[in-house]
């Protein structure tokens, strides 16, 4: 039993240090005591919209992603997750079920705090309240400069964010140009609030203009700079 406590108090402080720095020493032992790892396969649903929300997650290794189907069977990519964020927590705050469905991108390692031990936590430690304000305040600034970009950019503005967003969350394998996730051409589409076939046809565009390379689902960025003059401007 205290080789798991070790191991999970290690991940803790090495995985999830931002919080667990905040945290007095029985705060810290409430948290091992009822922190579970899960393991997750590619494109497994983590929670679906209008479950009831139990846990709060965080994302310790791999991808995921928060979506919503709308009209017409149109599924809208809302946020990128990557190690290590937290997520599914906003609904319990609101005292709502999930409004969004969660899912890996690929195989994945995702730790659970029930939420009624965090909520204790933000009962008894004023900061880990403004952590989660904090985190709140930054998720809902991002949520509506994305509103803004996918209703007002054009096509090639909407594609060349989404390609720099996956840049910005995932980052670049070695070779410094290879974007280091591997999204299907729908999930780009998704991602970018267009049809499959647009989006086929703008990633086409950019191929043809060298500003990326595509082969399959590996992207390389090569003209960093257009893209993102192109994503800024729209």
């Amino acid at each position: 039993m205290n080789k798991v406590r070790a191991a999970l108090e290690k991940v803790m402080s090495e995985d999830l240090s931002e919080i667990w720095t905040i945290l007095n020493a029985d705060e810290k032992r409430k948290i091992t005591d009822n922190f579970a790892i899960h393991h997750f396969k590619k494109n497994q649903i983590i929670y679906a919209e209008n479950e009831d929300p139990e846990y709060l997650w965080c994302l310790l290794k791999g991808k995921a992603k928060l979506y919503k189907d709308g009209a017409g069977n149109r599924t809208q990519i809302l946020r990128l997750i990557r190690p290590v964020q937290y997520f599914g927590y906003r609904a319990f705050f609101a005292e709502e079920s999930y409004v969004s469905t969660a899912a890996t991108i690929e195989p994945s390692i995702l730790g659970t705090i029930p939420m009624t031990v965090v909520k204790e936590l933000i009962d008894q430690n004023i900061s880990v309240a403004w952590f989660f304000i904090r985190e709140l305040s930054h998720n809902l600034g991002r949520s509506d400069t994305n509103i803004v970009n996918l209703t007002q950019k054009h096509l090639r503005g909407r594609l060349a964010e989404a390609l720099i967003a996956l840049k910005d969350s995932y980052g670049y394998e070695e070779d410094g140009t290879t974007i280091r996730v591997y999204m299907g051409r729908q999930d780009l589409a998704n991602l970018s609030n267009m049809t499959t076939a647009n989006a086929i046809r703008t990633l086409t565009d950019f191929g043809n203009e060298r500003i990326i390379v595509v082969d399959g689902r590996t992207i390389k960025i090569i003209d960093e700079k257009t893209l993102v003059k192109i994503s800024r401007f729209g």
